[in-house]
């Protein structure tokens, strides 16, 4: 038997675009391996495609002490889905309080740069149970976790792996991995085109 999901709660905001702001907790629902985080979700007006995007939300969210660990755009393009996923520097879990008072920060700041359109949804979250390792602090900060990379100089082009450490000078860092086999594995960080924090539900 799988061991019991965990919850996974959203805060929605209707701001400027329907006069009314309101918020909710929803009940736990499933969201496959996403689920288990915090969520804050923002309906408004839209937003503008473009590569300006991202230096704006790096930016807030710097100035919230956050980091942007992942963004993603969905939804359609009239009504675009964008999942900005943000960290603490401090090392401690993503509140949902923290996702509230960055979506209203990030919505503030990019209606204020005029990059909107008609209809947007964002939604702030935590990194998730799969979250991305993207910098080498990541790969130091999760030794002894599994992930699963995607590498050429891999077996198969992918694996789950267990990190042992991070060795090497800046800008030339080499993990030392585990294998499947047991194997002690040496993979540049240059070589891996993905990584991801391995999750599994508990039987």
């Amino acid at each position: 038997m799988w061991g019991r999901f965990p919850h996974f709660f959203v805060l929605s905001g209707f701001f400027r675009g329907s006069g009314v702001e309101f918020f909710s907790a929803f009940r736990p629902f499933f969201h496959g391996i996403l689920a288990g985080f915090f969520s804050a979700v923002v309906s408004a007006k839209g937003w503008i495609v473009g590569e300006t995007i991202e230096p704006i939300i790096v930016q807030e969210l710097d100035l919230l002490e956050f980091d942007l660990v992942e963004l993603r755009r969905g939804g359609s393009r009239a009504r675009p889905v964008w999942e900005v996923r943000i960290d603490r520097r401090d090392g401690t879990k993503i509140s949902i309080e923290d996702c509230t008072r960055a979506s209203r920060a990030l919505e503030a700041r990019l209606e204020s740069s005029a990059l909107v359109g008609e209809q947007y949804v964002l939604e702030v979250s935590s990194p998730g149970a799969d979250r991305p390792l993207k910098t080498a602090a990541d790969w130091k900060r999760f030794v002894g976790r599994h992930a699963t990379v995607t590498s050429v100089t891999l077996a198969g082009g992918k694996q789950e792996v267990e990190i042992l450490a991070l060795e090497g000078e800046v800008g030339a860092e080499v993990a030392v991995l585990r294998d499947q086999k047991g194997a002690e594995v040496q993979l540049p960080l240059s070589t891996i085109t993905q990584a991801r924090l391995a999750f599994h539900w508990k039987r």
